[in-house]
């Protein structure tokens, strides 16, 4: 082995062992916009009603639904973020478990995956609409 491949070698090591903390890094500049995101949205939504409280507030709902979709954008985004570092956390009870289990240890409910874009198991438990 050459000097050459030693220094590629060295390099394509260093690379892979930076790649989680950019990932982390990314995820969670992505989840900063969105919750930014949703506090302007909930602005907009109080001066629209403030201004006309007996008016047609059907644009509301669609700003809702548009609050909702980040949100469920934030969820998928925090699985990804613990999937990157190891972990699952359970939506139930809070523990926090290694990302190879499907169910949870301690109290026995399915764990989100970050493949299920419906996150049925959450939406059932009111999982992501709260805070």
């Amino acid at each position: 082995m050459g000097i050459l491949d030693k220094v590629t070698s060295a390099a394509k090591s260093a690379t892979d062992k930076t790649k989680p903390s950019v990932d982390v890094g990314n995820l969670k500049t992505k989840i900063l916009y969105e919750e930014e995101r949703i506090v302007e949205i909930f602005t907009e939504m109080g001066k629209s009603f403030y201004k006309d409280p007996d008016g047609d507030h059907s644009k509301l709902r669609e700003l809702c639904d548009d609050i909702d979709t980040r949100r469920r954008r934030i969820l998928k985004m925090r699985l990804e973020l613990n999937q990157v570092k190891g972990f699952k956390i359970c939506p139930k009870c809070g523990m926090k478990l290694t990302d190879k289990f499907v169910y949870c240890g301690k109290c026995g409910t399915k764990l989100p995956d970050v493949s299920d874009e419906n996150f049925s198991v959450l939406e059932m438990e009111g999982f992501y609409n709260e805070g």
